[in-house]
């Protein structure tokens, strides 16, 4: 069985940073890309940022610019370096890994910027 551990959410003032984590136990099989979505209330989830195993890496417009995504392969864990946090990216931040057999969620992390 496959967790996802996430980790680092919390309040933070606006313009202000968080680093999530997102640590991967059990047996992955396979290539993954790993990835962070989020669900604002009211809201449906969305893609935030995904990596890839070669490393290469996509961004939801919203947040390009002020969001890095990386990944320890090793380690099976990814990260989100949130920088220059807005109102808007108050949301519950969900951790995923993606095979072609395989889908995982995390159980969410909620981040809350506040002015």
């Amino acid at each position: 069985q496959v967790q996802l551990a996430e980790s680092g959410g919390g309040l933070v003032q606006a313009g202000g940073s968080l680093r999530l984590s997102c640590a991967a136990s059990g047996r992955i099989l396979g290539i993954n890309v790993m990835g962070w979505y989020r669900q604002a209330p009211g809201k449906q989830r969305e893609v935030v940022a995904r990596i890839t195993p070669a490393f290469s890496t996509n961004y939801a417009d919203s947040v390009k610019g002020r969001f890095t995504i990386s990944r320890d392969i090793a380690k099976n864990t990814v990260y989100l370096q949130m920088d220059s946090l807005k109102l808007e990216d108050t949301a519950i931040y969900y951790c995923n890994v993606r095979g072609s057999s395989y889908d995982y969620w995390g159980q969410g992390t909620q981040v809350t910027v506040s002015s």
